[in-house]
């Protein structure tokens, strides 16, 4: 059942709602058609355009495992972007204290959640273990693993609910594929310092 599937997404009341709308593909597949009357201005609406259509929309992968630091923690999806950059400072702070190098984009793990509210690992992957690991909400631990699906989304966070979110729940059902119920946002661009409208995020949803 769609609803079904919509929560082991995550967002499940804005994916319901817009599923209920019917507005899920056309929402994400907004698309700028080049003006035909006016040669000189065409080449750079229609270059944009192949880069577009090349985006991962629901790639096969298969995730393996990274050594992460990572703080753990609760929000509400009202302010979630406020939530995890509060969560990644800290996370950066103890990075830069201890001098470990970052080995990859920061990540959030997203582990549990219901309409309002949920839990998360705000994660930066590392080469190795830490000999004076962190303590408290803090941890080291290894990222999720198996087969999932690669979503790629660029804009504002606060509109995500509105593209990308929509999109993946009917791309799952016409598949006949469900979440494991944990999904992962891989920010391109930092997520403390990005402006909301600048943001590259590769999403993986895993999948039984």
């Amino acid at each position: 059942m769609t609803c079904t599937r919509l929560a082991s997404v995550g967002r499940a009341t804005i994916l319901a709602a817009a599923l209920a709308l019917g507005a899920a593909s056309s929402a994400f597949a907004q698309a700028t058609n080049p003006a035909p009357d006016t040669p000189p201005p065409t080449p750079a609406p229609k270059a944009e355009a192949p880069a577009a259509a090349e985006e991962p929309f629901g790639l096969d992968v298969t995730l393996t495992a990274k050594t992460i630091i990572y703080m753990k923690g609760t929000g509400a999806w009202d302010n979630a972007l406020e939530t995890l950059q509060d969560a990644f400072k800290s996370v950066y702070a103890f990075l830069d204290k201890q001098g470990i190098r970052r080995a990859g984009p920061p990540m959030t793990i997203y582990t549990n959640f219901d309409d309002t509210n949920f839990q998360f690992q705000a994660a930066v992957p590392i080469a190795e273990a830490p000999k004076d690991p962190p303590k408290g909400d803090m941890t080291v631990g290894q990222t999720p693993v198996g087969k999932a699906l690669k979503f790629a989304y660029r804009g504002a966070f606060h509109q995500m609910e509105d593209t990308i979110y929509n999109a993946i729940p009917e791309y799952l059902d016409e598949k006949q594929l469900e979440s494991s119920g944990t999904f992962i946002e891989e920010y391109e661009t930092d997520p403390v310092t990005t402006p909301d409208t600048g943001f590259v995020i590769t999403i993986y949803v895993l999948i039984k």
